[in-house]
């Protein structure tokens, strides 16, 4: 009987410890999610003021900020919504249009010249940079908290414990930043 208790509370043991450890990586891929999120709303503010930086020197560029403008109210309206999908894909549509903006700044030398210009280019790139950071971060922590529920034992409570797989934070499949760029030397 002795033995049978032992037992019994051994394996209760061990499920609670399983139990803690998904639930610990499960609040740290919420976090790098929120991590994520604090990057993209810097992103967010950044993005206007660059705007309005550039648009005078611009004149004849109007079609790309505008693209800019959008595709930053549909990446900040696709974030409030909660899905995972939806936010990747205008993320993805906001990254080609800041990197348009970007490649069409490098053509004017007046707003190369400007401090203005200049600060807030740098600013976008580290943020950029951030964001791809914390990107990988949250793919990381995914992949082990994911990982973790599919090892036997541990699969074998996870889905009994309300546990369920994360979603890594990807390209969509027809995304244009899949595609090879196009490299031209020739000038």
């Amino acid at each position: 009987m002795k033995i049978l208790a032992v037992v019994l509370l051994a394996v209760v043991v061990w499920v609670v410890m399983i139990f803690n450890k998904l639930v610990n990586l499960r609040n740290q891929v919420a976090n790098a999610f929120k991590q994520i999120d604090v990057q993209l709303k810097r992103r967010y503010d950044l993005i206007p003021n660059l705007v309005n930086s550039v648009k005078g020197e611009m004149k004849f560029e109007t079609a790309t900020l505008e693209k800019v403008i959008q595709a930053r109210a549909a990446a900040m309206s696709a974030g409030s919504a909660g899905n995972l999908n939806e936010l990747m894909a205008k993320e993805g549509m906001l990254t080609q249009a800041l990197g348009k903006l970007i490649a069409l700044t490098e053509n004017y030398p007046n707003l190369k010249a400007s401090e203005s210009v200049k600060a807030l280019m740098e600013e976008l790139t580290h943020t950029e940079n951030q964001i791809g950071f914390s990107r990988q971060f949250y793919n990381d922590l995914v992949t082990k908290f994911n990982t973790e529920q599919q090892v036997f034992p541990n699969n074998v409570f996870a889905a009994m414990m309300g546990f369920s797989a994360a979603a890594l934070f990807e390209l969509p499949q027809d995304s244009k930043e899949r595609e090879v760029p196009k490299v031209e030397l020739a000038v």
